[in-house]
């Protein structure tokens, strides 16, 4: 309960600390005051139904009009409370739904985060559902559990109060051959009624927490299986994949099925005591009272005041029964988002870069694998600015790792790396389009507007896609689709032309591109970035860059006495 309690409130004030936070605070202060006018509401219609009855009862018929008219406004009153009420919570939710999504997106973001738990890494899976789904259901769940429970714990007060003042009256027990009787026993009954009831919905709903946190696995699961087939039509199509794609949402449909028939099995488990309870605890107060009315303790119009006081205590002690369901959802979300938060706290480890002068220098590098089994090592290697260097290898030896590993991304590494001052680009094998116009998408990682319409028109005709003019402002994420692989190449090149960095780390960046077409867009970027340094990973010699280093990577480690030196091409 500790644990939970503390997941609860480090969640609470990552909404109130966000944009809007505070001012959502001050409205749901406005929500919790109107949720409490629902209490003075609830102990009018207590003090109605006592008038109202008493005027049946003595067939005082303008007396029972008269109680319908005010019953009448207590409505109407009620109603409007109970729309703003409403109404201002919804406000709420989506202020702190919004400082909640921004700062969980921002933990992940930060540091890199997201490389740890892209997938299942870090012991965290969907990533994307805990951000969209998780911020929405703990919001949603925790605003209406909390106004509940506040109520609740005011509105006992008001309740207890009123059924004390009302069950004056003792149970004799004479009935059943005892000589004792029960001082104020609609008041013991109360509790003792709840409290019993309470245990035995815990007992049979506990398993559900788990397996609420289990489904929203499984619908994750099946929802990225489809995204991911969305994102890859036409391979799907070219490899005639269908059947395979069908087994594999089939085996990811089932696991919901097979959750979901656990789930239901223990959800009917639980209903078979909570759904009689929720019918019959509007019926059983007026049993319990029916002795003090036979033993003439109260008259009708007391009977069913007692017995509505009876009915508010009973009814707001059993929020925990009646709220148990959503409980043990928030629960699951809350468990899960704040697991969240804290793998995306760690950040991403850290490589072995570090902050160097006027050119890259790398000195006794050794990679591995995470499991730390050996990779590539490079024993010296430096590339100055305005300089163009071409890293061979064969395939699988750890050329992009090596990228990577200049990006600071890769942390399985020892050794040093001396990054340039200057701004850097990183180009990797498969060319990244955010969601967008293309024309847009050519300015990435800076926003559209760094760049005027003009440049970055200029930059997509420069490299070749003047053609493809009729895609480029289409507004739809589908619309990177329409390019070929030697196109979208193009446009990653493009980015290089606006961003002008110091040093472009390019990976495999012409593979799709015919020979001719890469001399002319590396000549076209040695011309236009003379000053740019040029590191290219690639299995074939690109051409067009003059003059281009060549530094072969064997398959055997270097001796760390023996620099790497790069042979002139």
């Amino acid at each position: 309960m500790i644990r939970v309690l503390g997941q609860f409130w480090r969640l609470l004030k990552l909404c109130i600390s966000g944009r809007g936070g505070k001012l959502g605070l001050l409205l749901f202060v406005a929500v919790v005051a109107l949720k409490l006018g629902g209490v003075y509401a609830t102990l009018r219609i207590i003090s109605w139904t006592k008038e109202f009855y008493s005027a049946l009862e003595a067939v005082d018929a303008q007396a029972a009009l008269t109680q319908i008219g005010v019953f009448g406004i207590i409505v109407l009153l009620n109603s409007m409370r109970e729309l703003s009420a409403q109404y201002l919570n919804k406000l709420v939710l989506i202020r702190w739904r919004r400082s909640l999504t921004e700062a969980v997106r921002d933990k992940w973001l930060r540091n890199k985060a997201y490389l740890g738990l892209g997938g299942n890494g870090g012991g965290v899976d969907n990533p994307d559902q805990r951000i969209a789904d998780d911020c929405r259901l703990f919001v949603s769940g925790m605003l209406s559990e909390a106004l509940d429970l506040i109520t609740n714990i005011v509105a006992i007060f008001s309740y207890v109060a009123l059924l004390w003042q009302l069950s004056s009256f003792p149970l004799s027990l004479a009935f059943i051959g005892l000589d004792f009787e029960i001082p104020r026993y609609m008041l013991v009954a109360a509790f003792v009624y709840v409290a019993l009831c309470s245990l035995l919905t815990h007992v049979l709903g506990s398993p559900l927490k788990k397996l609420y946190v289990e489904q929203q696995r499984r619908e994750a699961d099946f929802r990225f299986a489809l995204a991911r087939m969305r994102s890859n039509v036409d391979e799907i199509a070219l490899l005639g994949g269908e059947e395979a794609e069908r087994r594999t949402l089939d085996q990811r449909f089932g696991g919901i099925m097979g959750n979901w028939r656990r789930l239901i099995n223990r959800e009917l488990i639980l209903s078979c005591f909570t759904y009689p309870y929720q019918h019959t605890v509007l019926r059983i107060p007026l049993f319990v009272a029916l002795p003090a009315f036979l033993a003439g303790s109260v008259n009708f119009g007391g009977l069913m005041e007692v017995s509505t006081a009876f009915s508010s205590v009973v009814t707001t002690l059993s929020w925990f029964i009646f709220s148990y369901r959503d409980l043990a959802d928030l629960v699951a979300a809350s468990s899960r988002l704040d697991g969240f938060i804290s793998a995306a706290g760690r950040g991403q480890a850290a490589g072995v870069t570090q902050p160097g002068r006027g050119q890259l220098d790398i000195a006794g590098l050794a990679l591995s694998l995470p499991d730390g089994k050996p990779l590539l090592d490079v024993a010296a290697l430096r590339v100055a600015p305005g300089e163009a260097v071409w890293i061979a290898g064969p395939s699988g030896l750890g050329k992009t790792t090596l990228l990577k590993a200049i990006a600071g991304l890769w942390p399985h590494a020892e050794g040093r790396i001396s990054l340039p001052a200057g701004p850097a680009l990183f180009l990797p094998q498969q060319p990244y389009v955010p969601l967008g116009p293309i024309v847009d998408a050519v300015a990435y990682p800076s926003g559209p507007d760094a760049f005027t319409l003009e440049q970055r028109q200029a930059a997509l005709e420069a490299v070749g896609l003047g053609h493809r003019l009729d895609v480029m402002f289409i507004d739809d994420e589908t619309a990177s689709g329409d390019l070929s692989g030697g196109e979208l190449q193009r446009l990653a090149l493009a980015r290089l032309l606006l961003q002008r960095p110091a040093f472009a780390y390019l990976d495999e960046p012409t593979s799709a591109i015919d020979v001719a077409s890469e001399t002319e867009l590396f000549t076209l970027l040695r011309r236009e970035l003379p000053d740019t340094a040029f590191v290219i990973v690639a299995h074939r010699r690109p051409q067009g860059l003059t003059p281009l280093t060549t530094v072969e990577l064997g398959t055997a480690p270097a001796a760390p006495t023996a620099p790497l030196e790069p042979a002139l091409a």
